[in-house]
């Protein structure tokens, strides 16, 4: 196989979702080593699996490194130019739902010693802390026109100024990463923060179809918020940005 956009974004994400389920399976999990660690190590661990992801994105294949329909979709607005989204977006979410079996598969023993399905559906999919649709829309809806705007602006610093140049492109992944964990820090704790359709969607499906013990339900109520949330932060992120010209 080539490397490739659509190799990119399906590998960049399967690891965005191993390393950031991961660490959420590290967490609530019994008998894990980073059991009852905190949302500190939680909101952590994503941001890093963001840089990551992004870094192994790029090394097969996309240069864009989205990982997300969301960005997918707010760049695409941005530019008035959409001709990535079918590419991009069955990746990411081939990519996520891969990256969730692996953690299945990473904690296996750990299923079983843990009672709590609540927490077993954590390591696959977001749940809110208080359930009510509007306020739940809502959270995702900001966080993910924060992390388009955010996004951008990291692209965009120094640009202004031609003698000063834009920031280097090995260092955008760490800014991305440090963006998500202040997203995850300062607005996670209504929703969980998915700001991602497919870091929602794939594993949910993932948690739906394996066999985990004493799992419950996927929350499929629950699971649209999620999805839809996000792609319309995005989607007027986008359009507040282009208003700007950016």
């Amino acid at each position: 196989m080539q490397p490739s956009p659509f190799v990119g974004e399906l590998v960049g994400t399967m690891v965005l979702i191993l390393l950031g389920n991961g660490v959420v399976a590290n967490v609530v999990l019994k008998k894990t080593k980073g059991e009852s660690a905190g949302w500190i190590v939680i909101t952590a661990g994503w941001g890093f699996a963001v840089m990551i992801g992004i870094f192994v994105a790029n090394a097969f294949g996309s240069a864009a490194a989205h990982l997300n329909p969301a960005v997918t979709v707010g760049f695409a607005v941005l530019r008035n130019d959409y001709s990535q989204i079918t590419t991009y977006i069955p990746a990411q979410l081939i990519g996520a739902f891969l990256g969730a079996i692996l953690v299945w598969l990473q904690y296996f023993p750990h299923w079983k010693e843990t009672e709590d399905g609540g927490a077993k559906l954590a390591c696959f999919a977001t749940d809110p802390a208080v359930r009510s649709v509007g306020p739940n829309f809502l959270s995702e809806f900001i966080a993910t026109l924060l992390l388009i705007v955010g996004v951008v602006a990291i692209g965009y610093a120094g640009t202004s100024d031609p003698d000063k140049g834009g920031i280097p492109s090995g260092v955008t992944p760490y800014l991305v990463g440090l963006l998500v964990w202040s997203i995850g820090l300062s607005l996670g704790g209504t929703t969980g923060y998915a700001i991602n359709p497919v870091r929602d969607l794939g594993p949910r499906i993932a948690h739906a179809i394996l066999p985990i013990p004493n799992k419950g339900g996927s929350d499929w109520g629950y699971g649209w918020i999620p999805v839809v949330a996000p792609i319309a932060g995005a989607i007027v992120g986008g359009l507040i940005l282009r208003s700007f010209s950016f």
